[in-house]
């Protein structure tokens, strides 16, 4: 099973592909699409639409998990995030995935182990989880894999809870 990771964003938007094998989880790719600030708005959304597009393509997800902001001190950055997650989750719909999106607490928790984990605490438990040789960079890649594992986790929970209710 994959799981398409996405940490959205307009200049850079992090993404990871993740693959669940029994209990085995490991990266397949991992990745920053970046726009030209310099180009209009509409041309940098078409750029990351069609990089999107050929990421669930070429992968064909399951599931599209995207890190959900729902607080930002720059409106500008705000907006750019926010287009930039529509267009991911028409792609990943058009395409026929399943889409969650999850705060930042919420892949802390799952991915961390707390809510308030720091930049470098998140990469080192991605570095682990995934078996990475080393630290996964950039940061916005790293967030789009946490967003991957977090999914993973949460799918994990609903089996367990499906399992006892069904007991």
């Amino acid at each position: 099973m994959f799981v398409l990771g996405i940490d959205p964003g307009l200049s850079r938007c992090g993404f990871a592909v993740v693959e669940k094998l029994g209990r085995h989880t490991e990266a397949v790719t991992l990745g920053v699409i970046r726009t030209p600030p310099k180009d209009e708005i509409p041309r940098r959304l078409a750029l990351l639409q069609t990089e999107i597009r050929s990421l669930i393509q070429e992968f064909k997800p399951e599931a599209v998990a995207i890190e959900r902001v729902f607080f930002q001190v720059n409106v500008k950055t705000a907006i750019g995030v926010a287009q930039s997650s529509g267009i991911v989750m028409a792609e990943a719909i058009a395409n026929g995935s399943e889409v969650a999106e999850y705060t930042p607490n919420q892949i802390k928790e799952a991915v961390g182990g707390w809510g308030a984990a720091d930049k470098k605490q998140m990469q080192k438990m991605v570095q682990t989880l995934l078996q990475l040789p080393s630290l996964p960079t950039p940061a916005d890649a790293a967030d789009a894999a946490a967003t991957a594992l977090c999914h993973l986790a949460h799918m994990s929970m609903q089996k367990i809870e499906t399992a006892s209710r069904n007991k």
